[in-house]
């Protein structure tokens, strides 16, 4: 159904591919040093970087972590959701203009029918959908033999063992910077 619907608005509305639905009117941070980071799976959220990684290794990622991803891109790093549809077209072998624009747009919180405090975060997913981290350890396998308590945030001494990056953002931090942002862009309307 979502297909459906993609398609048919994107038909009747083709600006929509690269232009947000619903503006919300605070400038993306344009971090090219952030966004390779993303781009590549080197966040320090084990989730995110395994989707990254999966990503570029096979053109695919399944629904769930492609929305992790765009929210952390879009979110936690508040970089333009734009840049991370192109990521994603470049490398996704079902790629779909209309399903990938306007879901990202959802993600983002500028689409139709979007929340804009729709935050996912990275490690309750995580530990939600994947508790044994069996999908972390195949694409983050310099994680591989971390315990299964602490897969999903790896203790500080954990990654240095493992060469693993620390967050490339505290969690608590990411969703004061966007509750920010977005009081910002309310003062403003």
């Amino acid at each position: 159904a979502w297909r459906d619907f993609n398609h048919q608005a994107l038909f009747h509305n083709t600006g929509w591919a690269s232009a947000d639905i619903t503006p919300l009117r605070h400038e993306p941070l344009d971090d090219e040093d952030t966004f390779d980071a993303w781009a590549i799976g080197s966040t320090g959220y084990p989730l995110v970087d395994a989707g990254m990684r999966q990503l570029v290794a096979t053109g695919w990622m399944h629904n769930r972590v492609r929305m992790v991803t765009a929210s952390f891109l879009t979110k936690h790093l508040l970089l333009d959701w734009r840049k991370g549809a192109r990521w994603f077209l470049t490398w996704l072998t079902d790629g779909d203009i209309a399903n990938n624009q306007l879901n990202w747009q959802w993600v983002a919180g500028t689409g139709l029918d979007s929340n804009p405090h729709r935050m996912f975060n990275p490690t309750l997913q995580s530990s939600r959908h994947d508790p044994d981290g069996t999908y972390i350890r195949r694409w983050v396998p310099e994680l591989a033999d971390v315990p299964p308590n602490e897969i999903h945030d790896p203790l500080p001494m954990t990654r240095a063992i493992a060469g693993y990056p620390t967050p490339i953002i505290e969690h608590t931090d990411a969703v004061a910077r966007y509750r920010h942002a977005r009081s910002q862009e309310a003062a403003r309307s």
